[in-house]
């Protein structure tokens, strides 16, 4: 056998040998899950116990804002195993589209499984950190040269509910004047809220612009948090749960005004947000104030709709349990998960 012919038996036997060796087992089926951000560290737990009990599962997470969460599934069309939100009932408003609307239903069920509230967290370099109280939070958070932080109310539910958290407290505190100094007065056009008979409306447009650098927005929530350690804020509306996983100081609200007590749902209801955008037409824009529930269900695409399954059974069954250390559910309702369908 001639020299060439030997190299290249050589290589051929090399070349056996190596695509042996890169043998992997069989492939793991890829669940995609889409959290809203706030579950984003609680999930990633929950997510290496549940592989370790099914190794053949591999769970991808991708964080968005609750509204951008479900859009993934109902305006972009991508098909979604899982879909978790901060605010329940943006599952039937945005995935309950009858045919009749250009829709199909994208779910018809939802459970409920946690509750939150509205903290106003800051960290030790804030500008008033070394006065500011559960008393006086606002009027610290309305000086001219403290930095507020909030997220996009057209992407995510703790957008909007920051916007209802601040005018429920200028009730609360019986100042007026409150909502314009905190947000309000930094937008341009300003933000204006008006009086419906008891019921206080925030209609919002399509683009928000701060005016100046007193308001800063986010696409989300835990996306204040890298703003809010490099003091480009001082201070933003965050979920309570979230303030705890990052160690920052917070301020407790009253719950009269945190979007955290069912004693407090009617209370809460005296607040709407009229979302702005035109485009999405698969979103109510009017959000009315309510008690924080967060709630998953797995759309009618889900590519793997059995092992959808059983990863929102274990993460119901994980936070329920007392040691995950997510905030105690103040609605006895919650202790055990609640399934919503669409006839209900």
């Amino acid at each position: 056998m001639s020299r060439p012919a030997i190299l290249v038996m050589l290589a051929l036997v090399v070349f056996a040998a190596s695509a042996g060796c890169t043998e992997t087992g069989p492939e793991r089926t890829v669940l995609t899950v889409v959290p809203a951000g706030s579950l984003l560290s609680p999930l990633e737990e929950i997510e290496a116990a549940f592989e370790s009990q099914h190794p053949e599962i591999d769970v991808r997470l991708e964080g968005h804002g609750s509204i951008q969460a479900v859009r993934q599934v109902t305006d972009l069309g991508r098909a979604i195993d899982v879909v978790a939100v901060a605010d329940a009932s943006l599952i039937p408003d945005m995935m309950y589209i009858p045919m009749s609307e250009g829709g199909g239903n994208y779910t018809d069920w939802y459970t409920s499984f946690a509750q939150n509230e509205i903290v106003i967290a800051y960290t030790d370099r804030s500008a008033g950190a070394d006065e500011i109280t559960a008393e006086n939070w606002y009027r610290i958070l309305a000086r001219p040269d403290v930095r507020v932080g909030f997220s996009n109310p057209m992407l995510d539910a703790c957008g909007y509910r920051a916007l209802m958290v601040t005018a429920l407290a200028g009730e609360h505190y019986g100042e007026p004047g409150l909502f314009k100094a905190v947000i309000g007065g930094s937008f341009d056009p300003p933000l204006a809220p008006a009086r419906a008979g008891d019921v206080t409306m925030i209609t919002l447009p399509e683009r928000m612009r701060p005016a100046g650098e007193k308001v800063a927005i986010r696409d989300g929530s835990i996306y204040l948090l890298s703003l809010l350690d490099a003091g480009g804020i001082d201070y933003a509306f965050e979920y309570r749960s979230v303030a705890e996983e990052h160690d920052l100081q917070w301020i407790n609200l009253p719950p009269e005004i945190n979007l955290g007590s069912a004693e407090h749902a009617e209370d809460y209801q005296k607040v709407h947000v009229t979302l702005g955008f035109q485009r999405f037409r698969s979103i109510g824009s009017e959000r009315v104030g309510q008690p924080i529930v967060y709630a998953v269900t797995v759309p009618h695409n889900a590519p793997h709709p059995d092992e959808a399954q059983m990863f929102v059974d274990f993460v119901l069954d994980a936070f329920h349990d007392e040691r995950t250390g997510w905030p105690d559910p103040v609605d006895a309702e919650l202790e055990t998960a609640t399934v919503y369908h669409a006839t209900d």
